[in-house]
């Protein structure tokens, strides 16, 4: 972790799918590399030394695999074209490696596997003058296993005593990845002795997009964006409303490309906020007497490129200090809670990610990401499904949605009129900024039209209230899927999905919801004790409520009951059968009053109050 900052360097040199890692020296595995997650196996002695790391990009699905060896190495299965499995080998120069303990390893990785490590051993075969007894071993290993060597000639270890290169850090894949990987040798050392080496699969599309480009709304035009997002009111009162949605999505969007600018959809690089042009000016400086070395390997070039290096790592850590100072400092008593959580988790390194690794479905393991997005939205359209419901709820189901609704009964009711100016402006104000739906429209991109064009916006709203027509665009989201916590990540089933609806759409719904609360609570239609989705009210008070009771009940010496109901997926599925389903499972069968009686009567109890929650 004392290299972390040339780790970051390479990760954001070649942005890798994984990196394998020996000599690690490390002992626990608390430690953080942003976008990656660290799999790793420590060397079983009293100091940190030795150990084996594999870094797997976050955005790709892995799944570790459990080696029954003694030797220092740690693998993982990673979906690239399709199943590749990946194993971080490193062989000690000083321990006796038994032939039985390597071909045990070959037969636990799953083929095909690419074997990454510092193997110390030499061979004619991968560029060495010489053999040794572990070169000779790798080539039985090679020889018995049929596999396959990416390593030429090139050397990859500069021995600092001897100041003298090597091939000792070896590739070694399946006969059948052959045809597809490439080997590369890295000319810089990174403060190592060891060059890193970059194996690349040409099947692998390094262009994709880590995650689709968003508007960078801090750093728009508005003023621009005003002037292109003109909105016509005839274009939107003579089209059909699937003409006119698709011509006001048209034109904010064209506004928008021209006015605010994107990202470009690529992983985040791994930050050094300490790094300054002191730290730039050393390294380069290091780097420059690294290649004289290399082309002039004499010892006054050496000493000099020693001394370029240590002073480099000396004005590191001064920067570091200095940034660290800078940073706590920047902690005070003013700080808000919001920022200060912020900088605790800038600090402690902990980046949480929402990526799914595998998911197991009908007893099969499913690692390609479209198989995952068709596993767990196969599950969720199961769980919500019609199909569930007791025959009794699934006919009146049916024989109800054949009736049509009359949506022209109650038109001389004040909440069936046209909306107003005046309530799309309130609604407009009342929202914060969320992510956006399938057509990247934002609420930023609606509060900065003009005047007019959201007058246009409400004119096309009223045509959708008045002609019963719901957009064929609004009825789409884009699905999220998060893990309830503490659930295994590899059940479809513990997903909770999050929909992304569009912003349009959002707030000609937030208009009718103010609406119907409206009149919902001005005729007293809410239950006294719902607290949720209330305005000016919260569960807290339902707390309080109960609180109360309880130091009431305490007072008078008499018990009080109260009963609390988690309704399994109450949100992945119509909440009246999911709740009559689950007390039917507790014994209920719907008719609760009964059983708090049938309780009371069985305990006798002196009850001060029953509260359901």
């Amino acid at each position: 972790m004392n290299k972390s900052s040339e780790l970051k360097d390479i990760i954001n040199k070649h942005n890798p799918a994984c990196i394998a890692l020996q000599e690690t020296y490390i002992k626990t595995d608390k430690h953080y590399i942003r976008n990656y997650e660290i799999f790793s196996k420590h060397h079983i002695q009293d100091r940190a030394s030795g150990g084996v790391a594999l870094l797997a990009a976050s955005h790709i699905p892995t799944m570790s695999l459990n080696l029954n060896t003694n030797l220092q190495a740690v693998a993982i299965r990673i979906q690239m074209q399709s199943l590749v499995t990946v194993c971080s080998l490193y062989l000690p120069p000083s321990e006796r490696i038994s032939q039985t303990d390597l071909n045990n390893l070959i037969s636990q990785l799953p083929s095909p596997f690419i074997i990454l490590g510092d193997l110390n051993g030499h061979s004619p075969f991968w560029g060495s003058t010489d053999s040794n007894s572990r070169g000779l071993q790798i080539e039985q290993l090679l020889a018995d296993h049929n596999l396959c060597l990416l390593n030429s000639d090139q050397k990859t270890h500069f021995h600092l005593p001897t100041r003298t290169f090597h091939s000792v850090d070896l590739a070694i894949s399946s006969p059948s990845l052959l045809p597809f990987l490439n080997l590369t040798i890295d000319n810089d050392l990174y403060n190592s002795d060891h060059f890193p080496l970059i194996v690349t699969d040409n099947r692998h599309n390094p262009s994709n997009s880590y995650r689709p480009p968003k508007y960078i709304l801090n750093a728009a035009n508005w003023e621009r964006f005003t002037s292109l997002s003109n909105i016509n009111s005839e274009t939107v009162k003579s089209s059909s409303i699937e003409h006119a949605l698709s011509y006001i999505v048209n034109t904010i969007i064209e506004a928008a490309d021209n006015s605010i600018p994107k990202t470009l959809g690529k992983r985040r690089k791994q930050s050094k906020p300490w790094w300054n042009a002191d730290c730039q000016q050393a390294y380069k400086k290091q780097r420059k007497a690294w290649n004289i070395f290399r082309r002039y390997p004499t010892s006054e070039n050496f000493i000099n490129f020693k001394k370029t290096r240590a002073e480099s790592r000396r004005i590191q850590r001064r920067s570091r200090r200095a940034s660290w100072r800078k940073f706590v400092s920047s902690i005070t008593s003013t700080i808000s809670s919001l920022h200060l959580w912020t900088k605790v988790k800038k600090a402690s390194g902990v980046c949480n990610s929402n990526a799914i690794s595998v998911i197991i479905h009908n007893g099969q393991t499913i690692s390609s990401l479209k198989g995952i997005a068709d596993s767990i939205a196969s599950t969720l359209a199961h769980t919500s499904s019609s199909r569930n419901y007791p025959q009794q709820v699934l006919n009146h189901k049916i024989n109800t949605e054949k009736q049509k609704l009359n949506f022209n009964s109650r038109t001389n009711f004040s909440y069936n009129s046209n909306f107003s100016f005046l309530e799309f402006q309130s609604c407009l104000a009342s929202v914060h900024d969320s992510s956006p739906g399938p057509d990247n429209i934002t609420y930023s991109m609606i509060k900065h039209l003009t005047t007019e064009s959201q007058g246009a916006l409400l004119h096309f709203y009223n045509r959708i209230w008045q002609e019963q027509y719901f957009p064929t665009l609004w009825q789409q989201a884009i699905i999220i899927p998060l893990l309830k916590p503490g659930k295994d990540p590899k059940n479809p089933s513990n997903y909770r999905p999050i929909a992304l609806t569009c912003c349009l759409c959002k707030l000609l719904e937030r208009m009718i919801n103010r609406r119907l609360v409206y009149y919902l609570e001005a005729n007293k239609y809410l239950h006294p004790f719902q607290s949720g989705f209330r305005k000016g009210r919260s569960t807290i008070d339902n707390l309080l409520a109960l609180e109360t009771d309880v130091r009431l009940a305490f007072l008078q010496r008499k018990h009080l009951v109260a009963i609390f109901f988690d309704i399994e997926k109450a949100y992945d599925r119509t909440w009246r059968y999911g709740i009559l389903k689950d007390l039917h499972d507790l014994g209920l069968r719907g008719n609760l009053p009964i059983f708090i009686k049938n309780f009371l009567k069985l305990r006798k109890f002196r009850v001060s109050g029953i509260r359901v929650f």
